[in-house]
């Protein structure tokens, strides 16, 4: 027996007959298999439990435990249910190969055998043996790979929810500016959801125009692999905000660049904060120079006068009386306006006492009436309520009150209504967070409107600067609003501007007012503000600021109050307390889903629901026009806790549905832009309103 070199595998033979043992023995061996017998079963089991073959040649006929009840046992075992059965036998009943096929074997020979054939099937099954095991292998392998991935993304998901918590704007852009990722900090701060701006253009979104700025920004990125700076964007609702933005390109495996990582954080505010601080700081700075310069002007024109006065007294001809006369009238022209340059640079603090701003605002009624068009018709309003007194100099007010007169009728060349209002304001801390001037106290407000031809934005940012006019170089200094702004501030007051092109302009002047205590604090006007009797609020505002503010506010007065930061979470709430919530006050601009909608699916779910609109863009005044009557009052921010309260109770107060507010009810300061005296950056126009109509100009002194 010469046994070959190479081990193809392990055969066990189990077969009762030792001639028949021997024979498959040497010809198994002399083919390079290891060859194992057993003469029954039992023992065949016992050698497969020990050491499992790669492949049994089992015989079927045997004394004791046959063929059928050893192939059962041996795919019963967890260890050798997989190792390969061929039977041996010389049965040609279909029904006995059948049944051993169905004990698991996995293929049968008919004796007697065939070398060849017994060869060919042994190297047949170990072959689909081989590959069956390599495929388990490979399933296991997959499995892993499987889970592995599986972690992968759950980790990928975590970090997912991480980016969602952060207040940054986070989106990713391939190279042909598509977006691919936008996080809910997008949402919020752009107002898309990410299903709606995926598999968008970025600058179809966030911008008016394509902008040559972003395709430079674009090639220093590509150059440097990160870019930042802040630009200027735009959100679903058209609004204009300003952002910080980071900019990193992603590559792939290869190194190759393959996306664009945008990380934007709102400036917004604090750009509109450092606006005012800044125009601030330069108007600070013309006035210490233009003090400076009227210092010496004065010093020129007061030996000028004296002089003229002599000669006056000495050259006693016509010819000189009539020179003399004309330097008088300019030297005292140029005296005046170093007068109202320093009112500018340094307020001039005048012979100030205890007055009635009603009586100023008659008196200079009385001259408007008598030296204005008569195509101007005047209005004035100071009977609302009793008004505070103010500590001031009446004729440095009646020089405010004029000079903005004097504008309005130069803004109305064809006529139109000049309105004088007065009236009482408590500005608390929710206010002073729109205005860096204002400070907590009570205030009389003096409002001075015209429906004239309004002021350009462009020109808006500069009329209280001293010489800046849009008149005749006959027709004006320059000086007239910037002298109101001097004598405003030297007050400890300040002015806020709203205007609009084509529709009209207001002046809202504020000063200090004196109270029967001198200063009353917040608590001696608590108890003349309404208070509320358990009332549920439902109060919809993005700025987290606001809404803690106004829920401190109505729960102070015995209101309940529950708070929804955007559309989404106000309909929901409202969905939940349907029942109890008696007012909805919302913010027309929120993220996610606007006012409008959020109104309009409001009502759909209550007909009878009550809201409070509130706003500070001029946009919302258009939005408005679409609710038609489904809003019950409209407050324009920023408003106080005195309108708030108000508003509030006149809501709950007033069960006629005629209470609805109508658009043509709206008083023309909720039409106007609000625009502070200060700096601060313009609201944006609506959506497909890129620029301003041409229309005349105010002119401004």
């Amino acid at each position: 027996m010469s046994v070959g070199t190479t081990n193809k595998g392990v055969i066990l033979i189990v077969d009762d007959t030792p001639t028949n043992l021997e024979v498959l023995f040497d010809f198994l061996a002399d083919s390079g298999f290891k060859v194992l017998v057993a003469e029954d079963g039992e023992t065949a089991i016992e050698r497969v439990e020990y050491a499992p073959p790669d492949l049994v040649l089992l015989d079927i006929l045997m004394p004791g435990m046959d063929g059928f009840e050893t192939c059962r046992c041996l795919k019963a075992n967890e260890r050798t249910k997989d190792v390969p059965v061929i039977f041996m036998t010389a049965l040609s009943e279909t029904v006995d190969k059948v049944r051993g096929l169905n004990l698991g074997a996995v293929d049968y020979i008919t004796k007697p055998l065939q070398h060849e054939e017994v060869i060919a099937r042994i190297q047949l099954h170990l072959s689909l043996q081989k590959l069956t095991k390599t495929l388990k292998e490979q399933n296991l392998r997959l499995e892993q790979e499987i889970q592995e991935r599986k972690r992968s993304d759950q980790k990928i998901r975590e970090q997912a929810a991480l980016l969602d918590i952060t207040t940054d704007a986070i989106f990713v852009q391939d190279l042909e500016n598509q977006i691919l990722y936008w996080n809910k900090g997008a949402e919020r701060l752009y107002g898309w959801k990410a299903e709606e701006a995926i598999g968008k253009e970025v600058e179809e979104l966030l911008y008016w125009d394509s902008l040559p700025q972003l395709q430079h920004n674009l090639n220093s990125l590509t150059q440097k692999g990160e870019w930042q700076g802040e630009l200027h964007q735009l959100t679903k609702a058209g609004k204009e905000i300003v952002v910080a933005t980071r900019w990193t390109l992603v590559r792939d495996e290869d190194g190759q660049p393959k996306s664009i990582l945008s990380v934007n954080t709102d400036v917004t505010e604090k750009k509109q904060l450092e606006a005012q601080f800044h125009r601030a700081q330069r108007l600070e700075s013309i006035g210490t120079l233009a003090s400076g310069i009227a210092h010496d002007l004065n010093n020129v024109l007061a030996p000028i006068l004296m002089t003229v006065q002599l000669l006056q007294q000495k050259l006693k001809d016509q010819q000189s009386q009539k020179w003399l006369n004309i330097l008088e009238t300019n030297a005292k022209r140029g005296a005046e306006l170093v007068k109202q340059v320093l009112s500018f640079a340094r307020g001039m603090a005048g012979d100030r006492k205890i007055l009635q701003v009603a009586h100023l605002i008659l008196e200079v009624e009385k001259v408007a009436k008598h030296t204005f068009s008569k195509s101007i018709e005047i209005q004035v309003d100071t009977s609302a309520q009793k008004l505070w007194p103010i500590l001031g100099d009446p004729t440095q007010l009646q020089q405010v009150l004029m000079n903005l007169c004097v504008n309005a009728q130069d803004a109305m060349p064809n006529g139109g209504t000049l309105s004088i209002v007065a009236e009482n304001i408590w500005i608390d801390e929710p206010y002073t967070k729109f205005n860096i001037e204002a400070k907590v106290g009570s205030y009389i407000v003096l409002t001075v409107s015209d429906t004239g031809i309004g002021i350009p934005e462009e020109t808006l940012e500069r009329i209280f600067d001293p010489f800046f006019t849009t008149k005749a170089i006959d027709k004006g200094t320059g000086l007239g609003l910037s002298t109101v702004m001097g004598i405003v501030k030297s007050y400890g007051g300040f002015i806020n501007v709203h205007s609009q092109v084509g529709k009209g302009t207001q002046f809202k002047i504020y000063l200090p007012a004196l109270e029967k205590t001198e200063i009353q604090t917040p608590q001696d006007r608590v108890d003349t503000l309404p208070i509320g009797n358990g009332e549920l609020i439902l109060v919809a505002d993005d700025e987290t600021s606001i809404r803690e503010i106004i829920k401190t506010l109505l729960e102070a007065f015995k209101y309940r109050v529950l708070l929804a930061n955007d559309g989404i979470e106000a309909i929901a709430l409202y969905a939940q307390h349907k029942e109890e919530i008696s007012v909805v006050l919302l913010d027309l601009m929120m993220p996610s889903l606007d006012g409008s909608t959020t109104i309009r699916t409001l009502h759909k779910m209550n007909p009878q629901v009550k809201i409070i609109a509130s706003s500070g863009l001029m946009s919302n005044h258009e939005i408005i026009q679409t609710l038609d009557n489904s809003v019950e009052a409209f407050l324009q921010k920023p408003y106080t806790s005195d309108d708030l309260l108000k508003k509030l109770q006149l809501v709950l107060n007033e069960s006629d549905s005629s209470f609805k507010l109508n658009v043509t009810d709206l008083s023309e300061e909720q039409s106007f832009v609000e625009k502070p005296s200060l700096g601060g950056f313009p609201p944006s126009p609506p959506l497909g309103d890129k620029r301003l109509p041409q229309t005349p100009r105010a002119r401004i002194d």
